[in-house]
């Protein structure tokens, strides 16, 4: 199935202050009581945050790619439903996804679905997937004289399996012909945290270059044990800064942030791609969508897409224990989905496909109490 994005709007007249939320330490995430207050449900008042006069607290953790758009986004909705508390937490897929199996947690924010081997900890429950957010992981690197740096996916496979240990490397020059390149040592910049990007930069080494990629694919790798191994994109990101000869994969708008250099990579089409919103809209472009509402964004054709683009979703349990929790929860979700979006070209991301979004505005009714 082929979607088509909407157009990135900015949104007028709105100055967003970051907020900088930490997941509370309660063990219970359950939501007071809305006074007077309706349950959002699907269509528009759902996807503006609607509901009048709902009250409570909203807990999440996971996806450290989504972490700032959360942080803009609560942000912006506390002007909506002024009652309504929402706290993210970072963490990685991994911990999201672990602390809602819990219980300690309304949603899990998780760039991958949910692995076979942790779908025992879901049983018995049904769990909804909320796309969010699509974007670039990028080849970040930290290399004095060299801006223009191109990689392809067998070169990206070979210096992250550590065959490749040099920068002067001969696989290297072969993708940057007539650069002058540094014999400097090679440093990996890698995750030290269970991670959906790891899992999607992975998940594209096995697609684009299967017969030099041997690590497999997962939200945690045993990487070369020269690798330096950090907690979340922005963990990362201060590696590569700090480390002349870095190399590591992270999400364009953490990189962008933290003004780090960034490689274009060979995409399926055989064109050396920089990662964009822009780039990243050509890749989602034609993902095929499942029933679930999942889908992998990673090496899809085009030939302006950028190849290792990446996607992730707010996961929630279907069936809430009390109908102010799923008033609550589908007030914040409709409000990601509906003017949330506008928030995400100003921050390196892009909006979802419009048919996508309408998919996930009309899934807000299957949360039920």
């Amino acid at each position: 199935m082929r979607l088509r994005y909407r157009q990135q709007v900015t949104a007028a007249g709105v100055s967003v202050v970051a907020l900088a939320l930490t997941l509370g330490a309660c063990s219970s995430s359950s939501s007071s009581s809305a006074s007077g207050g309706s349950s959002a449900s699907g269509g528009a008042s759902s996807s503006s945050g609607g509901g009048s006069n709902l009250s409570g607290t909203l807990n999440g953790s996971g996806s450290t790619f989504q972490l700032t758009f959360q942080q803009e986004a609560i942000a912006a909705f506390k002007s909506v439903q002024p009652n309504l508390t929402v706290n993210y937490g970072g963490g990685g897929s991994g911990k999201g996804r672990t602390d809602l199996a819990a219980g300690t947690v309304n949603f899990a924010g998780s760039d991958s679905p949910i692995p076979s081997k942790e779908a025992s900890s879901f049983t018995g429950k049904t769990i909804l997937y909320f796309p969010v957010i699509v974007g670039p992981i990028t080849m970040a690197y930290n290399l004095s004289g060299v801006s223009n740096l191109k990689l392809s996916p067998a070169t990206i496979a070979g210096i992250f399996s550590g065959k490749i240990k040099t920068w002067n490397d001969p696989a290297i020059k072969a993708d940057n012909s007539g650069a002058s390149l540094p014999s400097t040592p090679i440093t990996l910049a890698v995750r030290s945290d269970s991670s959906g990007t790891t899992q999607n930069f992975t998940e594209f080494l096995v697609e684009a270059a299967p017969s030099a990629w041997t690590l497999g694919s997962s939200s945690t790798i045993k990487w070369p044990s020269s690798a330096r191994a950090a907690s979340g994109n922005p963990g990362v990101a201060q590696v590569v800064k700090s480390t002349p000869g870095a190399i590591g994969y992270v999400d364009y708008s953490t990189a962008k942030a933290s003004g780090l250099t960034f490689a274009s990579v060979k995409n399926k089409d055989g064109s050396f791609i920089a990662p964009s919103p822009e780039s990243a809209t050509a890749a989602a472009d034609s993902v095929a969508v499942k029933p679930d509402l999942t889908f992998a964004a990673v090496w899809q054709g085009g030939a302006t897409a950028y190849p290792i683009t990446y996607q992730s979703w707010d996961l929630v349990n279907a069936k809430q224990p009390t109908a102010a929790d799923a008033a609550n929860l589908k007030a914040y979700l409709g409000y990601l989905l509906g003017d949330g979006q506008k928030l995400l070209p100003q921050i390196g991301l892009a909006p979802l496909p419009s048919s996508l979004d309408q998919k996930a505005v009309a899934q807000l009714d299957k949360i039920t109490s």
